[in-house]
């Protein structure tokens, strides 16, 4: 998991992974046939680690569901700002690198995304009375789970935390719009019917 996550899959060789975890070949390949299987196993416990690792750890910090979402997202700035904006979140990264013949590889990936959606998902439906009730809130957690992915990345290209902040700041200007509709007595804005000549 560290030499995937820091120096990405293609990088990392067998040989440096049996000499980190100091065992020899036939025991490696006694539990996987192959280097694609151990990331497979890799990507199967990301899934396992998402709610010990990332949403509980933010979830106990507030009550409010909203306010969760946004914990989740100050789990990943902690994350870039300890790392020295080296290490972003090591689904995306594998997402961005693996290539088509890694098939079932992309399709564990797909699965961790899903796993991270339904998580933000279920605080967006804990919400929902505070939502407009246009709001799919299903496309809302795929939208939070872009900035997110984004803000990281360019957070990282820019070794700087301001678009990962600025990512999050819009995010955090849209909730309060939809926040602000919901409590509105009046009907949604229009642009009206076209201008007649």
């Amino acid at each position: 998991m560290e030499f995937f996550y820091v120096q990405g899959y293609e990088a990392t060789s067998v040989a440096e992974i049996l000499k980190q975890a100091g065992v020899n070949s036939g025991s490696l390949y006694y539990f996987f046939e192959s280097k694609e299987n151990l990331l497979l196993a890799v990507l199967e416990r990301y899934k396992e680690m998402l709610w010990s690792a990332v949403i509980d750890p933010a979830f106990q910090r507030t009550q409010d569901p909203i306010e969760r979402i946004f914990a989740v997202l100050e789990g990943y700035r902690q994350g870039l700002m300890f790392t020295h904006f080296t290490a972003g979140c090591p689904i995306g990264n594998l997402a961005l690198e693996l290539r088509e013949e890694h098939q079932e590889a992309r399709e564990k990936i797909a699965e961790n995304f899903v796993g991270w959606r339904e998580a933000i998902r279920k605080c967006l439906d804990e919400a929902a009375d505070r939502l407009p009730a246009s709001a799919d809130r299903e496309q809302l957690a795929m939208f939070i789970l872009t900035v997110m992915e984004g803000g990281v990345m360019q957070s990282r290209a820019h070794g700087s935390i301001a678009p990962f902040d600025a990512c999050v700041g819009q995010l955090r200007n849209y909730f309060n719009l939809l926040l602000a509709q919901r409590h509105s007595t009046g009907p949604p804005l229009s642009a009206g019917p076209p201008a007649q000549d």
